[in-house]
């Protein structure tokens, strides 16, 4: 109807120009351009971007996380036998139809039954699969994932007995007999935990556990993201921290250091302390040797040096 422009629905005609006469002119606002498209991980409902807030989380120095990994299967008739025999918390053995009843086979019988051990016979081609392919004689054990200590855990543990802390850190020890030796020593001279990183290094295996001698079930041992970092948290809790190195500026028997808070920490097997660590270091402590050629694996020089320490400390 003329001149009803006030209508519900009607448009106002203003003539060329109006930018509510087009569609285009209405919708330009929608039409405009947002900027490029986040990256998932910017995105706050996407999965990308919880798992990398969460992984920011773990990384803080005194975040606390999960521990500990997938169950570990220990192959063949003799590693099983030594296990069961060195007390590894071992949760069940296999054994595949049909293997022959031998006298390892026998012995690995027999001390599953004393510890309790669950028994179970399975398909060979199950074996072959639960084991990865693993060379299994017809005999393989379970054992389940070692649960790792937080390393703030270390330092409640001596809180709790009244006592200054002493740690031991290892540098990227990769041979799991030499980290059970060091838990086998720190156990038995008086640490409150063994620290360890969670890459390049040696894990809570059955092979460590076994070197530990049943030792892994008496101390704790916690991993650290960033052993550096955790050096540094460790100092900012006011421990010193005193790195083994055959050029140390300080004979061990005169580390003044030994009676306060301490960390230890223990280089690899071949190339010693990293340099990170050993700048984190507060000293660099040598064993004196009667020859400077020779030297000790990591291991031996753990124990050597929680010895002394634990006559320093009287």
């Amino acid at each position: 109807m003329a001149g009803n422009s006030s209508r519900r629905g009607a448009i106002r005609k203003s003539g060329k120009g109006n930018p509510t006469a087009g569609s285009g002119g209405r919708v330009k606002r929608g039409l405009e351009g947002k900027g490029p498209t986040p990256k998932a991980k910017d995105r706050p409902y996407h999965k990308a971007y919880k798992t990398r807030v969460q992984a920011e989380k773990r990384a803080q120095p005194g975040a606390r996380k999960p521990r500990g990994g997938d169950a570990e299967w220990i192959a063949g008739r003799n590693p099983v036998a030594e296990a069961l025999r060195a007390g590894v918390p071992v949760t069940a053995v296999y054994v595949a139809d049909g293997t022959e009843k031998d006298a390892r086979v026998r012995e690995v019988f027999a001390a599953a039954a004393e510890r309790s051990v669950a028994l179970t016979e399975v398909g060979r081609h199950e074996l072959d699969r639960l084991t990865g392919g693993a060379v299994h004689q017809g005999v393989a054990a379970r054992m389940p994932a070692f649960e790792y200590a937080h390393p703030d855990d270390l330092l409640d543990r001596a809180a709790e007995v009244g006592e200054a802390p002493l740690i031991v850190a290892l540098d990227s020890v990769t041979d799991p007999r030499n980290l059970g030796a060091v838990i086998r020593s720190a156990a038995g001279f008086g640490a409150h935990g063994v620290v360890i990183p969670e890459r390049r290094a040696a894990g809570m295996t059955a092979s460590a556990w076994k070197s530990s001698a049943g030792a892994a079930a008496r101390i704790p041992v916690a991993q650290a993201g960033n052993l550096t970092r955790q050096l540094k948290a460790y100092q900012d809790a006011g421990c010193m921290v005193v790195g083994l190195a055959a050029d140390g500026d300080v004979d061990l028997p005169d580390l003044d250091l030994a009676t306060g808070p301490l960390v230890l920490v223990v280089g690899s097997e071949g190339k010693g302390l990293s340099r990170l660590v050993a700048e984190t270091c507060d000293q660099l402590v040598s064993i004196p040797m009667s020859n400077a050629v020779e030297s000790l694996n990591a291991g031996v020089a753990a124990s050597v040096a929680l010895y002394e320490i634990s006559r320093l400390r009287g």
